[in-house]
């Protein structure tokens, strides 16, 4: 995990984060002022979350832009805690702010089998 704090420590300080975790998972909250869920592409592979957003804004009425000072590009490449795969990760975009959960997976590599008792009638 501790890869993954560095990491966001490196990020530029235009990049407001936090980082929190449970028993179960990690939450990562960015905030992404004027992102929405079709601007935002995020996946997971080799071991790393890649973020890639962006924010779309149209002049109103007649305006057009003489020079844009609120662009927003981020894109950026985060590994993933040891302690996650990223498989049943969920995103969530509302009012500007992405909350990624990555569940942990358990800590003794244990999977639990349910048994079915077919001698019952």
């Amino acid at each position: 995990m501790s890869a993954l704090r560095d990491a966001l420590r490196d990020l530029s300080e235009d990049v407001f984060f936090d980082l929190l975790e449970s028993e179960d998972a990690y939450l990562l909250v960015l905030d992404i002022p004027g992102v929405s869920a079709e601007t935002l592409e995020l996946s997971v592979e080799d071991g790393r979350i890649s973020i890639d957003a962006h924010r779309e804004k149209d002049p109103e009425d007649d305006f057009r832009y003489l020079e844009e000072n609120r662009p927003l590009f981020l894109e950026f490449d985060l590994p993933l805690p040891a302690d996650t795969t990223g498989t049943a990760s969920e995103a969530v975009v509302e009012r500007g702010v992405l909350e990624l959960t990555l569940p942990k997976t358990s800590s003794d590599g244990e999977t639990t089998i349910d048994v079915v008792d077919e001698d019952t009638d």
